[in-house]
Order: structure tokens, then C-alpha cells, then sequence
């Protein structure tokens, strides 16, 4: 079932649509936070090779996703949905929006949490890898207690372990942690959630394109010089225009929806009582 409908679709609009979508979620987000962090760490094309490989994957599965959706339900249930959708985020992020204060507060704990948790990440790597005993002291006998059961994790932890050392292996470990820490905090995330209903009332492959490009923005930013970036951008003005920019999507779309709606309706025409026709 096509999601564009008998009226040819207007690429620029779609293209707009997803584009702006992920540069106001994205810009100051955590996966915004996590690429600029780990840049000043790492050499800079590893980190945006790493975030940018997870985005992109990301993107091709919410809007495949929502490309899924109209196939199942009629396409004004899911522009109906979609603007619902939008109207939401648009008021979520508008009292947010209110509540914040022009200082930099709330940038500055969204990136202690974010380093703390890059450096659980990397602890616990370590501590995968750190189950080396030194050989005088196996000659001695002397195996510590934990090490005798090391060798004995459980299934799931154990398959998740050797997945990300084979990835270590051949990506390096700065790729594979970009990698995994984006995906883990996009995951679930607004901008996942809003290329799914963009999906589902859109040409998949011009919301794939359009987020692409945007997340191709966010990361080089992020990248380049994420964390002076964010200490001098307003978070409060762009929730703000954020906000503002989904309600206005969840406007248009509700219009769409009601539109198409009525477009289906049967239109009753009255017959001559002489000739019957």
C-alpha cells in the first residue's frame, strides 16, 4: 500500500520534515553529548565513523518501520497518529521548554551523566579483559576465588561479551563503543519515535535521506566541536523551536488526515424519479 496516496508526494516537504525533525531532537541531545565526549578521547574519524554507522542504521530501521505501518492500517489512521504523535512531543518539549533557565544547568548534567557512563562502559570492558592471573602465582596454586568461576558466565553475558571482543577485533574498540553507546541512547529516543510516524505517512526513502542528512549534521557538529558548541548554544531556545516545529507538524498532518478522510467518503448522488437515472 503506498503511502503517498493518488496526489504525488512533494519531496521537498518530506525532506524538510525529517531533516528538521532530528536537527531539534539531536542538537544538545545525549547521542549529541556522547559523540562530542568521546571525540575529545579518541581520534575524531573513529568516533564519527562509530556514531554515524549506528544513526544510519537506526534511521534505516525506524523508517522501515513506519514504511510497515500503512500496510496494516489505513493511511489516514496513520497521519491521524502521526499528528496525535507530534502534538505531544510538541507540548512535552514546550513545557520543558518553560521550565528551563537560560543558564547552562541542565547541559551540564546531562554531560556528567553522560561521561559517567562512558566510564562504566569502559570499566567494564576492562574489567571483561582483566581476568589475567599472573603465571608465578599459577604455578604456586594461588587462583583466586573469582577467577575460578570466571570461567562460567552466564549464556547471555557471556555471547555479548564475545560479540563485542570479535567487533573490537576488527572495528577497534573506540568504533565498537561509539557504536554501541549511540545506539543504546537513541534507541526509544523522540527522534527514533518521530521517524517512525514519519515513515508511515512519508516516502520511506526520502525520510531515510532527510534523517540521514540531519544526523550527518548533528554528528559532524558534535564531532568538531560538540562540547564548545554546547556550552554556548541555548538549550532552552532550542527546545523551544523544537516544540513549536512539532506542533506545527502535528497540525498539518491532523489537516492530512481529516483530508483524506473526507476524500474517502462516498458522495451521494440524487437520481431523475422519472428515468431512474
Amino acid at each position: 500500500m503506498s503511502t503517498s496516496g493518488d496526489v504525488p508526494e512533494d519531496p521537498t516537504a518530506a525532506l524538510f520534515r525529517s531533516f528538521a525533525t532530528i536537527i531539534f531532537s539531536e542538537v544538545g541531545d545525549k547521542t549529541f553529548l556522547i559523540a562530542a565526549i568521546l571525540a575529545m578521547r579518541h581520534p575524531r574519524l573513529l568516533v564519527f565513523a562509530g556514531a554515524f554507522g549506528s544513526l544510519f542504521l537506526m534511521s534505516l530501521l525506524s523508517a522501515a518501520m513506519g514504511h510497515i505501518l500503512p500496510s496494516l492500517i489505513p493511511k489516514a489512521w496513520t497521519q491521524l497518529a502521526a499528528g496525535i504523535l507530534f502534538l505531544a512531543f510538541g507540548c512535552k518539549m514546550l513545557m520543558e521548554g518553560r521550565a528551563m533557565t537560560n543558564s547552562s544547568t541542565k547541559i551540564d548534567e546531562e554531560m556528567r551523566e553522560v561521561e559517567e557512563e562512558i566510564e562504566n562502559d569502559e570499566a567494564g570492558v576492562e574489567k571483561l579483559s582483566g581476568h589475567s592471573i599472573p603465571l608465578e602465582h599459577i604455578e604456586e596454586g594461588q587462583v583466586p576465588s573469582s577467577a575460578s568461576h570466571a570461567g562460567k558466565p552466564a549464556n547471555k553475558s557471556s555471547f555479548v561479551e564475545g560479540t563485542r571482543n570479535f567487533c573490537n577485533l576488527f572495528l577497534g574498540p573506540v568504533f565498537v563503543q561509539a557504536f554501541v553507546l549511540t545506539f543504546l541512547g537513541e534507541w526509544g529516543d523522540r527522534s527514533q519515535i518521530a521517524t517512525i510516524a514519519l515513515g508511515a505517512t512519508h516516502s520511506v526513502y526520502l525520510v531515510t535521506l532527510g534523517t540521514i542528512i540531519g544526523h550527518t549534521a548533528c554528528t559532524t557538529l558534535a564531532v568538531l566541536g560538540g562540547r564548545y558548541v554546547s556550552t554556548k548554544i541555548s538549550v532552552k531556545h532550542v527546545t523551544l523551536g523544537g516544540a513549536i516545529l512539532f506542533l506545527i507538524f502535528g497540525v498539518v498532518y491532523l489537516y492530512e488526515s481529516f483530508a483524506a478522510s473526507a476524500d474517502e467518503l462516498p458522495i451521494p448522488v440524487a437520481s431523475d424519479s422519472i428515468t431512474g437515472i
